[in-house]
């Protein structure tokens, strides 16, 4: 790990090649090419029942576009090693710019190759690559993937408080570049038509925990501290979500979305199957990652929508111990909670029971 030259001293953490759910868990290795990468969209493939592979897609996808990465005329693999190498070979202010002009690059990619956004189907690779649309996690790990293949240092955070402040139920997901001269963080999200954000509540790992924080910017659009949602105290470290992390949201966004599932998508109405799949994606999802306060929060939901009220009520409470420790809870999950513990006899007033409720959907 090496410290920020910033006055907090903020000290941030390198990818590894594999992420643990135990103890301090790395940043996900998400090389564009790697094995990583390629398991996550197999999976994909498999699921959709999709021949093919996503990386000759993505290839054919970048020959097509015409949004080429600096001055070559080559293939995406081609133009990423000339990047590689153009980065390594740069130094201070220069190679921050550079860096900050491969993410640019890789915003405009995706927003041109995948122009339609859905929130229904866009999380999967195999529709991505077979529908042409997109959603803010696959958007993020695909521009995390390529900027990795670069050289650079990128990852995940998820968001609960957008742009304007407006807080939701980690509702949104973004890719994160780490400048190489340390000087901060970058959100790169191609859920806004600009490459550079400042969603100003952020969930990630830092000093030990998965935590709700809040990120101070520069006037460049850096993040160059980050403070904890509960207590305001700064962090002394800050790293990328993790592997097992990443893999439970790609299963958590296959249960809220099921076709009958919680939330009744393609059917105007959840039905007994479609609850079925979304506990099965759910459970699949806290499988992967026990830390999973949104999916633990969700299964509840589908609990109760089955009418299983004890396991819906003890689900809410264990669901809100993870919020509690990761420093924040939203308002819809204290509606639940009230439920549980038998304090309110109502849904929620938004009726959504705790879903992510999604900041973005461009």
């Amino acid at each position: 790990m090496r410290p920020l030259p910033l006055l907090l001293a903020l000290t941030l953490a390198s990818p590894v090649l594999a992420a643990s759910a135990a103890a301090n868990p790395g940043p996900a290795t998400l090389t564009y090419g790697d094995d990583n990468f390629r398991a996550l969209a197999a999976d994909s493939y498999r699921i959709a029942g999709l021949p093919g592979d996503f990386e000759s897609w993505l290839s054919q996808a970048y020959t097509s576009a015409g949004v080429s990465l600096g001055k070559s005329g080559t293939s995406l693999n081609a133009a990423l090693d000339v990047r590689k190498a153009e980065l390594a070979a740069a130094k201070g202010a220069e190679r921050d710019r550079l860096a900050r002009d491969t993410a640019a690059w890789a915003h405009r990619f995706i927003k041109k190759a995948v122009p339609k956004f859905s929130l229904e189907r866009g999380f999967e690779f195999a529709n991505m690559a077979g529908a042409g649309e997109r959603q803010c996690l696959l958007q993020s790990v695909v521009i995390a993937g390529l900027l990795q293949r670069a050289g650079l240092n990128a990852g995940l955070e998820m968001v609960w408080k957008s742009l304007s402040s407006q807080e939701s139920n980690l509702g949104h997901v973004t890719s994160v570049l780490r400048l190489p001269s340390g000087a901060g963080d970058v959100q790169v999200d191609a859920s806004e038509p600009e490459p550079f954000a400042r969603h100003q509540g952020v969930l990630t790992w830092a000093d030990g925990g998965y935590r709700f924080l809040t990120p101070t910017f520069a006037a460049d659009g850096r993040m160059t501290a980050y403070k904890r949602a509960d207590n305001s105290a700064q962090v002394k470290t800050v790293s990328f979500l993790d592997l097992h992390y990443i893999r439970s949201q790609f299963n958590y966004y296959r249960g809220e979305r099921a076709v009958g599932g919680v939330l009744g998508t393609g059917t105007g109405r959840s039905t007994p199957e479609g609850l079925k799949l979304s506990e099965k994606y759910l459970r699949a999802a806290l499988g992967e990652n026990p830390s999973n306060a949104l999916a633990a929060s969700v299964l509840g939901t589908v609990l109760r929508k089955e009418g299983r009220e004890a396991e819906a009520r003890a689900q809410y409470l264990a669901a809100g111990k993870l919020y509690a420790a990761q420093g924040h809870t939203p308002v819809s999950v204290q509606a639940n909670l009230k439920w549980a513990r038998g304090q309110s006899a109502s849904l929620p007033g938004n009726g959504v029971f705790g879903l992510a409720a999604p900041l973005q959907n461009r």
